[in-house]
C-alpha cells in the first residue's frame, strides 16, 4: 500500500558524531522534500538517543558497564576519525559554529519537528541494558520487522 509521499529510511548503525550527523542533515533534507522519512536507530547509534543526564535505573553488572563506556547523548559522540581523545569533536564543534552549522542535538530536534520517525531498536536496547527512560522522548520502539515495513517502500534505503 504506497501512499503518494517518498519515503526515505536510514539506519543509524554508527556511534560516530560525524556519522550520526550526516544521518540527521540527510533525514532533515529528505523531510524538506516531503518524503516521509525514518531513522532506525540501533547498536552504537542509540548512544544519539540518550539522555545527557545520568538516569537511576536497575541495571545488572554488564548493563552498567555498557552505560559506561558508551557517551551520553549525541553531543557526547566521538568523531569516526582524528577523534584525538576527545579533542576532534571540540575542534569540529567550532569550525561549525564558526559556520554557522547546526550541531547534532539541534538537528535532532528539527527533525522531531519535521516529523522524522525516530526509533529506537528495542533488541539492541536489549542487549545493551538501555531502558525507555534513559532516551529522549519523542521516539517510537520498535524491532527490525518494523524498520523492514518502513523500507520495503522506501524509495531511499541507507546504512550509516
Amino acid at each position: 500500500m504506497m501512499s503518494g509521499k517518498k519515503k526515505t529510511t536510514i539506519i543509524l548503525f554508527s556511534g560516530d558524531y560525524d556519522k550520526a550527523m550526516a544521518a540527521f542533515i540527510i533525514a532533515n533534507g529528505a523531510a524538506a522534500y516531503d518524503h516521509e522519512v525514518t531513522i532506525f536507530s540501533t547498536f552504537w547509534g542509540l548512544n544519539a538517543f540518550r539522555k545527557e543526564e545520568h538516569v537511576p535505573v536497575k541495571k545488572n553488572f554488564l548493563e552498567k558497564m555498557f552505560a559506561k563506556m558508551m557517551p551520553h547523548g549525541a553531543d557526547k559522540m566521538g568523531l569516526s576519525k582524528m577523534n584525538f581523545a576527545g579533542m576532534g569533536p571540540k575542534m569540529i564543534k567550532q569550525v561549525m559554529k564558526k559556520h554557522n552549522a547546526m550541531p547534532l542535538p539541534d538537528l535532532i530536534e528539527m527533525a522531531k519537528e519535521q516529523g522524522v520517525k525516530l526509533v529506537a531498536c528495542t533488541m539492541t536496547m536489549d542487549l545493551l541494558g538501555l531502558k525507555q527512560e534513559e532516551l529522549i522522548d519523542g521516539l517510537e520502539y520498535a524491532g527490525v520487522a518494523a524498520y523492514l515495513g518502513d523500507a520495503e517502500e522506501g524509495n531511499v534505503n541507507l546504512f550509516i
